[in-house]
């Protein structure tokens, strides 16, 4: 019996060979796009999930109280963890990591810049399961002056050598360090990312003595690992009485109290809001999950209604088999295993197609999110008994339909396919268009919010500006003076920050309106006399710095808009001539720049400070002509060379740098257009797969209007109006919807350019362009054909 089935069905499949194929395609490409979101999805649900301790790691993280504002940061003071791990014996270890970036690294004549090195506590290894291939994980940060470097770090410094008890240079030669430790390299799944880990005792013990006692210094992240069993909001209620014993004195005086929390480890990647620069966040993952069942719901809506509207042509065989005996359970038990069959057909083209697509997918994505589909076992099967559960819920029904049939009314040629498979059809057609709308709007509202982004002005100059690294080397200033005289280059400024590149934080107290000295957390960048006009930003009150003015470089402040808005003056000319004090620098505001984006537009402009400071300047932007820019680049690259020999020549465009920052958005822009074709192509599909079977049912009636006159375009128009007219009903369903998520989705997002009313009137318009194109494809074929040949085989 089993066998029989199997070959009735195969043969059915072959005989109609166009509607399997499409329901074939169509469950394939569906299932294909649900693997590869399914890796991307649990690749980024599975951030720091190696970890084997990790329900019981918290990052510590802190709201600063002043008299006018709240700070949220996501670090704590320094003296914070090694203070609660002494206080608390919930807590078994803290560690402390501090990043320090850009700085070049030497080993004999190999030198690189190194982008990602990070001071860490002793606990480090203690705390996090990142596997040491070499060394002891309990020591090896324990000393000063030692290192632990990443698997590939060392193949780059020390080839096939060991590298155990080598040294490496740091900077400019002021630090060595000695490798006690070579670590696997961290996985990409893991939010905590180092090639060189530096032992924080270094700086406890030689740099800076009282760090475990700095209860004002905001430097580092800090993580604590709590003993099984310990409630963390618990833990949390004690943190309050904890400050007050250690720093009470120190928080009153200073007019800021900072409030500590925990996030649980696994929550920092995708669900904090804490960190400045965000790659990833819930919201995305969330919605490419639904993108997910979208794509798969309309594959198994084609499916439904390919079946039950070819139900008809199947109803004889049903009345013999009854008539024979068949029984309708047997019936079932066949038309659902046809089901299976052409679901689990399906799903083997997924897994070749997804392993053909898998590299070009981990490139789209930005991130290699699996190296192959085969590398979870889990996977394969959870997604082999969705499969089976596709097949079985995509099969039901239509299975339930045909068997229901009475054989003495099909045997007379009197069967119809009755009202409710009609209305099914319909919707399930509904539920496509709707789908699609909804993809479609919120594609444009997607690539509006990046086109918003990349066009809107940042309150600054960003274009020809050119940035180097000097890394502080003390030729720096005469290279500068060298490049004012080069032709080619337009203007040069030395400072600490420019836009985008990150600043400090500074405790600072600056006359308010009503005359007293408000304690704020001001962020800070130290600046040179030709920043201002460098970057054209605009002097809204006051002055910039002038070399007109000798107390600038020592006395002087520029504030931007919200800082003055924060100070409580009802206008920019009103806090001209105020005084402040700043880390130990004291002296008057002279000037106020308009509200300028120093950092990403998913950020609000924060109160911003600045000073000059020439001990800090590190970063030399230049401001090029753009004729014959390749020669002026070269030119400096020259000069480099023979001025600041001993660091290597590296530089970035502002634009560039800030069309960087944009990248994790671009990224699910390009993911979430091609999902969205995708599932409009699948519905196509299934149109084109309804759209042949109305025509081929109508050939009679066609054949008829022809005869009697009917052109081409009455018949095209008959045949679509059908389809077309469900449009509006699946429009209401999709707006409203489509609008609510995309409105949640541009709230991570501080400047926002809303939702255009013409995105929704053009996805309806291209859904109506879409499905009029693939239903006229078919209609116009019916309506061409020669009617005497439709009539004669009617």
């Amino acid at each position: 019996m089993l066998k029989n089935y199997f070959k009735i069905a195969f043969r059915n499949l072959w005989r109609h060979k166009i509607f399997s194929l499409i329901n074939i395609m169509g469950l394939a490409v569906g299932m294909t796009a649900c693997i590869l979101i399914y890796l991307y999805v649990n690749f980024e649900l599975s951030y720091d999930s190696f970890h084997r301790k990790a329900d019981r790691i918290y990052r510590i993280v802190s709201d600063l109280k002043t008299p006018d504002e709240v700070i949220r940061q996501n670090v704590p003071a320094s003296a914070v963890a090694p203070n609660l791990k002494n206080e608390f014996p919930e807590v078994s270890a803290f560690v402390r990591m501090t990043s320090w970036d850009d700085i070049a690294v030497k080993k004999g004549d190999i030198k690189f810049i190194e982008k990602s090195i990070t001071w860490a506590d002793s606990s480090f290894f203690e705390i996090f399961d990142f596997r040491l291939l070499k060394g002891d994980p309990r020591t090896a940060l324990k000393e000063p002056h030692t290192v632990v470097i990443s698997e590939r770090t060392a193949k780059k410094y020390f080839g096939k050598t060991d590298p155990i008890g080598q040294t490496l240079q740091f900077a400019d030669g002021s630090l060595i360090a000695r490798v006690t430790g070579v670590m696997k390299d961290i996985p990409e799944n893991s939010q905590i990312r180092a090639e060189l880990l530096l032992s924080m005792s270094t700086i406890s013990t030689e740099m800076y003595t009282d760090l475990d006692k700095d209860w004002a210094n905001y430097g580092g992240a800090a993580y604590l690992l709590v003993k099984p069993g310990t409630d963390a909001k618990a833990l949390e209620r004690k943190f309050p009485a904890f400050l007050e014993r250690r720093n009470g004195p120190a928080m009153k005086k200073a007019q800021m109290y900072p409030t500590l929390m925990l996030e649980p480890l696994r929550d920092v990647y995708l669900h904090s809001t804490r960190d400045g620069q965000k790659k990833e966040n819930i919201g995305n993952v969330y919605v490419f999950a639904v993108v997910a069942i979208f794509i798969l719901l309309i594959a198994c809506f084609n499916f439904i209604n390919l079946t039950t509207a070819r139900s008809a042509d199947r109803a004889r065989e049903v009345g013999i088999r009854k008539v024979v005996g068949a029984e309708r359970l047997q019936l079932t038990k066949q038309f659902i295993g046809e089901s299976l069959i052409i679901c689990l057909i399906a799903f083997l083209l997924a897994i070749l197609f997804s392993s053909l697509l898998l590299p070009a997918f981990n490139q789209l994505a930005g991130k290699t999110v699996s190296h192959s589909i085969f590398e979870n076992v889990y996977c394969l099967v959870a997604l082999f008994l969705a499969a089976v559960c596709v097949g079985l819920l995509a099969g039901i029904y239509p299975a339930l339909v045909l068997s229901s049939y009475k054989p003495v009314t099909v045997l007379k040629g009197k069967f119809s396919g009755g009202s409710n498979g009609l209305l099914l059809r319909k919707v399930l057609v509904v539920s496509q268009f709707a789908i699609s709308i909804g993809l479609i709007v919120a594609t444009i509202i997607v690539y509006n919010q990046m086109r918003y982004m990349r066009s809107r002005d940042l309150g600054f100059s960003k274009e020809q500006i050119m940035v180097m690294n000097t890394y502080g080397d003390p030729a720096r200033n005469a290279f500068m003076q060298t490049l004012r005289e080069m032709p080619g280059v337009k203007s040069v400024a030395m400072s600490a920050n420019v836009p985008g590149s990150g600043n400090s934080s500074a405790y600072s107290e600056i006359e308010n309106k009503s005359g007293v000295f408000q304690v704020s957390a001001l962020d800070l960048y130290f600046v040179d006399f030709d920043y201002i006009d460098l970057f054209k930003m605009k002097v809204v009150a006051g002055r910039g710095f002038s070399r007109d003015f000798g107390t600038d470089s020592t006395q002087a402040m520029v504030l931007n808009e919200s800082a003055v808005k924060l100070l409580g003056y009802a206008s920019p000319q009103e806090a001209i001539g105020k005084r402040y004090k700043q880390w130990g620098n004291e002296g008057r505001i002279i000037g106020v720049v308009k509200d300028f984006n120093f950092r990403s537009l998913q950020q609000p402009i924060n109160p911003l400070s600045l000073r000059m400071g020439r001990e800090n300047y590190y970063l030399l932007s230049v401001n090029l002509s753009p004729v014959n820019l390749p020669a002026t680049i070269a030119a400096i690259e020259g000069k480099w060379k023979e001025q600041i020999p001993s660091w290597p020549f590296n530089y970035y465009f502002m634009d560039e740098f800030f069309d960087r920052q944009y990248r994790a958005e671009d990224r699910f822009g390009k993911l979430f257009l091609n999902f969205a074709i995708l599932a409009i192509l699948i519905s196509c599909l299934g149109l084109l797969g309804l759209a042949s079977y109305s025509t081929t049912q109508r050939t009679k009636e066609i054949g008829i209007r022809k005869v009697l006159g009917a052109s081409v375009s009455n018949i095209v128009g008959m045949l679509s109006k059908d389809f077309l007219k469900l449009l509006p009903i699946a429009a209401l369903i999709a707006f409203p919807v489509a609008g609510w998520v995309m409105n949640s989705w541009l709230q991570d997002f501080a400047y926002r350019a809303g939702m255009p009313w013409w995105g929704f009137v053009l996805a309806g318009g291209l859904a109506a362009v879409v499905a009029l194109c693939t239903v006229s494809f078919q209609a116009v074929k019916a309506a061409v054909a020669n009617p005497v040949k439709s009539l004669r085989t009617e």
